[in-house]
């Protein structure tokens, strides 16, 4: 459902992406673990296509990313370190407005039910999201990639500046959107969450994907050993 295939980004001199393969499967969680400047969110900005590749190519469903851009993003959905919303915009609101960017429309009872099932409490959807907390926003990103019904999802340190509580419902629900059959590609720091959540975790230095093991080969301390090893 993801794929890499000898993905190659330079810089001038810099080679941010050096010869990358990635393969996830439908319903399978991938992370990437890697310092600052590994290459984790050049390695999602392909995907996005919001970088061109040097050489390679990044698909989704089989679909060439640099050569059908718009029919790669029908498949998919991204949610960033911060989600960024309509402040003066409810949840449904919001949730309306970006399913509608992407062609598809939802009579209101929908729309809770898609913010229902993405963890926001009923409470919520009719507040203006200016109010929401980080965990909040993350959920309407949720919402969205359900609305689009994506095969493909890409997050870029999703779990970062939550509190324990609301990054554990946030790994609850990528456990959720696995089972129901979504790919997910995860770059991230958070070592305990990349084991809990993610089939196989993906270690990238300097571009290079130099490290690849199933996440219940190791418990979240020896992976933080490895991590260490590898940097």
């Amino acid at each position: 459902m993801i794929e890499a295939k000898k993905l190659t980004k330079s810089y001038g001199d810099n080679l941010a992406l050096n010869n990358l393969n990635i393969h996830i499967g439908k319903g399978e969680v991938f992370a990437l673990l890697g310092q600052n400047g590994a290459g984790k969110t050049t390695t999602i900005n392909c995907f996005l296509g919001f970088v061109s590749p040097t050489s390679g190519d990044a698909l989704i469903d089989g679909i060439s990313v640099n050569s059908h851009p718009h029919e790669s993003k029908k498949a998919l959905a991204y949610i960033p370190e911060t989600v960024m919303l309509y402040p003066h915009l409810t949840g449904v609101e919001n949730l309306a407005f970006f399913s509608s960017l992407a062609g598809w429309k939802y009579p209101e009872d929908e729309l809770r039910a898609l913010l229902l099932k993405s963890g926001l409490q009923e409470a919520a959807h009719a507040q203006r999201v200016g109010s929401y907390s980080k965990g909040m926003r993350q959920k309407v990103g949720i919402a969205i990639a359900l609305a689009k019904q994506a095969k493909a999802l890409f997050l870029d340190e999703p779990t970062s500046g939550l509190d324990p509580k609301a990054s554990n419902e946030f790994s609850e629900l990528l456990k959720e959107l696995s089972t129901e059959g979504t790919a997910i590609l995860m770059a991230t720091h958070d070592i305990f969450r990349a084991r809990e959540v993610a089939h196989r975790v993906g270690i990238m230095k300097e571009g290079q994907l130099v490290s690849q093991l199933s996440a219940t080969d190791l418990s979240a301390n020896e992976l933080e050993k490895l991590y260490l090893k590898t940097i």
